[in-house]
């Protein structure tokens, strides 16, 4: 069974990134969490460990409003990042906008997987995890 060993959490609200630790704990959901405050830090951190051939993240939880760049932003440049073909970096929007435009403007983009309306209940996670493991 193929397990999350990288999961990175990119969000500026400090209560739903301590939630989403105690959550991702909870169910065992991965090995390692990075937290990002802002698109700009998670872009520079991918830019990096491309760059050294280090392990990416196998699963982002993207929020859309926040400072310096945006979800939006990000997903613009995560497009142009050369990500190795032999990875697959999955994308899941997590924000608290329930505008269906915004559903299905980050579901038009390569590399999401789902558009999660916050707070993210245990369940949905789980549904999560068991989509990572069933890709594999």
């Amino acid at each position: 069974m193929k397990r999350i060993d990288i999961a990175y959490v990119i969000d500026d609200d400090p209560i739903f990134v301590f939630g989403i630790k105690k959550v991702m704990k909870l169910i065992d959901f991965c090995d390692r969490i990075m937290i990002f405050k802002n698109g700009q830090e998670a872009l520079h951190n991918l830019k990096a460990i491309i760059s050294e051939e280090k392990e990416l993240p196998d699963v982002i939880l993207l929020d859309l409003n926040m400072p310096v760049l945006d979800g939006w932003q990000f997903l613009e440049e995560f497009i142009k990042i050369n990500i190795p073909c032999n990875r697959n970096v999955i994308i899941y929007v997590v924000s608290s906008s329930v505008d269906p435009e915004d559903v299905l403007r980050a579901k038009s983009y390569e590399g999401v997987s789902d558009y999660i309306v916050k707070p993210i209940s245990v369940e949905k996670l789980k549904e999560v995890l068991n989509d990572f493991e069933n890709a594999f």
